[in-house]
């Protein structure tokens, strides 16, 4: 495939831009805060793709954003200091236009009061044991709840959620001494009193340790969290960094880092798990997933656990990372409204796993090819060396070594990554074409093409996909929707992120000055659109057979988030649709007849509906009795999706002889290709696409023989 500079350019994501606008000069000699505010503001103003008016309605948003996460589960601030905050809700867009920080100065000395008073609340609560047969209960929907009217309303909302903690903690300890009854009939249980006590001793620790964290965080931590109210209302994926986290704006725990290979996200009080990297021990244990909650974290020489509810994103990540070969244990709300404690070795992650690759899958006297793509990566100083379209292409030619009759290519949790190598790939199944649009702030529009006639594969093509593919994997499913080159197969809709982002080094407009680092700016800059002419923002790629998933009714997208821009659609490329097919919308139809009468999807729609059921409860029992009674029949009820995980195919699948080639020296390569294989073999999905494969008709005219295209 020939190379295009400005594909390769626009290839990185997210890069250090070099902006056109940096001929204002800011006085050096005011204060640092208002200056970083004036500074940011005018970046965003020039560079933002979609900036906006900063006037009270924006005034209004960054207060109402900036309130709640100061203080997520409103058990700091009392009502009179929120009425005290509201003078400013409309004024916040003139103290920027003034290079003024008094509503921040209020907020913050009126929090960092409140913080030490709190201090004295929690310690005479948890002195005493807790009552656990009076009949209470809490809302934690602390989004909706008011503000506490007085300081003693305040000590009681305390009192209930440190009652909900420590209730959890006895429930806990409770079924571990039944454990432990289990397994030693000799063994005497802890009595309850105990057993209350050192519920209530837990809590209180991971609560100290809490509070020795937030004594740790600076007033310019704090004020970091005030600018990203500014900036993050002008769209979800723009974002300030101080200068100790601009090398540092994709919080993950992989590459060098030793840890458990997750990428976390604080959304109000939680740690919520965003995306699990291939390869790594989160991966190999297949017990966290994409919209768990971190609750707590345990040390292997550690007795207690600590409580990251409410902790800032970077010391819950410091917590959870550590030394390879190292064990800690996440106590995780999962998807699905349980919680477990799930314990993992950290370790490196294995980068061989975020690689492409395949297997050859045998049905009947027919043979088709899989290859999984986690991520679009590429070598940033050197796009020639290993990227993942110079690995698929070797994948395929290796699958069609083997005479496969059709391809499925795996989208599904694929993140994105390298613009230039989805145009690379989509080259491989078309003659030559636009694959994506670009349009920048000024309306500019970029048309990103294959210049390369040569096919690698014109045979049967189908693409999985599921919500948490995103970005450049929206693109290659699209391009190929649009030239109606292969069927798409997954969720209702792909994640919905079609804006690129640069990461912006504000100390270019500071160089002579006194203040000291900036920081960095992520600011959105572009925004993608498809080949036909429609956005992939927001609506992402809807699938042509739709197939439910346990993320089918979870907010979990990009329409999920705070602020994010409007899809829109531009003027279609010039693009000729694939004539390679016969009866195409014949087979979409029959794969959906299909997928209506399967029971393993019926069933996994059930189990979707109902963990999205389990997710909307906000009101828990403070009765004991009650809780534990709510808690076993969730677990009864959870017992009905357990044949999901039973089902089996009748689908055989082979590593290809260069693999097997392997497994004579690597034995650890042949047991993760065995446990994928398991996997997929277990996989209703990949099930379906290769059906669809085979339902899929080429058309005789288009190529002279079926044979040809297996060479």
């Amino acid at each position: 495939m020939k190379k295009n500079s400005k594909i390769f350019l626009l290839g990185l994501l997210l890069a250090v831009a070099s902006c056109s606008f940096t001929t204002k000069k800011f006085d050096t000699n005011s204060d640092k805060d208002a200056v970083l505010i004036e500074l940011i503001t005018y970046v965003l103003q020039k560079g933002h793709y979609d900036p906006k008016q900063i006037n009270d309605a924006f005034s209004q948003e960054v207060f109402d954003s900036y309130i709640l996460s100061l203080d997520p589960r409103k058990r700091y601030f009392l009502q009179e200091d929120i009425d005290k905050f509201e003078d400013y809700r409309n004024k916040i867009d003139d103290e920027i236009h003034n290079k003024k920080v008094d509503f921040f100065n209020l907020t913050y000395n009126t929090l960092q009061q409140r913080i030490e008073e709190s201090k004295e609340l929690y310690g005479s609560i948890l002195d005493k044991p807790f009552d656990y047969t009076k009949e209470e209960d809490i809302n934690t929907n602390y989004k909706e709840i008011p503000y506490a009217e007085s300081k003693a309303a305040l000590k009681d909302r305390w009192r209930k959620q440190l009652k909900f903690t420590a209730l959890s903690n006895f429930y806990d300890l409770q079924k571990d001494e039944e454990n432990k009854k289990k397994d030693d009939q000799e063994y005497t249980p802890k009595p309850d009193p105990e057993l209350e006590k050192e519920a209530r001793k837990s809590t209180q620790n991971s609560l100290e340790e809490a509070y020795d964290i937030l004594d740790d965080v600076d007033r310019k931590d704090w004020f970091s969290m005030y600018i990203n109210s500014i900036v993050e209302v002008f769209d979800p994926h723009t974002n300030y960094f101080a200068p100790r986290d601009k090398e540092r704006f994709d919080i993950q725990m992989s590459g060098s880092l030793e840890g458990i290979g997750a990428r976390l996200q604080k959304k109000m009080d939680n740690i919520k798990v965003l995306e699990i990297i291939s390869g790594g021990p989160a991966w190999r244990g297949e017990e966290l997933e994409v919209g768990d909650i971190i609750q707590k974290v345990k040390q292997e020489d550690e007795e207690e656990p600590v409580s990251i509810i409410g902790m800032p994103l970077d010391d819950a990540v410091e917590l959870i990372k550590g030394p390879k070969g190292t064990v800690v244990t996440l106590t995780v709300k999962k998807v699905d409204g349980t919680v477990e404690d799930i314990k993992m070795e950290r370790d490196i992650v294995e980068i061989e796993e975020t690689y492409a690759k395949s297997s050859l899958v045998e049905k009947d006297d027919y043979k088709y090819g899989l290859i999984n793509l986690p991520r679009f990566y590429f070598n940033i100083e050197d796009y020639d060396k290993r990227n993942a379209a110079s690995d698929i292409k070797k994948e395929i030619k290796r699958l069609k070594k083997e005479d496969m009759d059709g391809l499925v290519l795996d989208l599904r949790n694929n993140g994105g990554g390298s613009l230039s190598t989805v145009v690379d790939i989509a080259g491989m199944f078309i003659e030559k074409g636009p694959i994506v649009q670009v349009r920048t702030s000024d309306n500019q529009r970029e048309v990103l093409h294959d210049e390369d006639k040569s096919i690698l594969w014109d045979g049967p093509l189908v693409i999985l996909v599921n919500e948490l593919s995103a970005s450049a994997s929206e693109i290659l499913a699209a391009a190929m929707q649009d030239y109606q080159r292969a069927i798409i197969i997954g969720s209702k809709q792909t994640y919905g992120k079609g804006t690129v982002q640069n990461v912006i080094d504000l100390n270019r407009w500071m160089r002579n000055s006194d203040l000291g680092d900036m920081g960095a700016l992520k600011m959105t800059t572009q925004k993608f659109y498809r080949v036909n002419g429609g956005s992939t923002q927001l609506k992402g790629v809807e699938s042509d057979v739709v197939v439910p998933d346990r993320y089918s009714y979870i907010d979990i997208g990009e329409r999920d988030m705070e602020n994010p821009l409007p899809w829109d659609q531009i003027e279609p490329a010039d693009y000729n649709k694939w004539t390679g097919y016969v009866d195409f919308d014949k087979t979409i139809a029959k794969s959906k007849d299909r997928m209506t009468k399967s029971a393993q999807l019926k069933l996994i729609d059930e189990s979707a509906k109902w963990i999205e059921e389990q997710r909307q409860k906000d009101i828990y029992p403070l009765n004991f009795a009650t809780y534990k009674e709510k808690i076993l029949f969730s677990e009864e009820q959870a017992k009905r999706f357990d044949s999901i995980s039973d089902y089996k195919t009748s689908l055989s699948f082979v590593s290809l002889p260069y693999e097997q080639k392997m497994f004579k020296t690597d034995t650890t390569l042949a047991e993760k290709r065995d446990r994928w294989h398991e996997n997929l073999s277990q996989d209703v999905y990949v099930e379906e696409a290769i059906l669809v494969l085979e339902d899929m008709k080429i058309n005789s005219l288009k190529r002279s023989k079926v044979a040809n295209y297996k060479k």
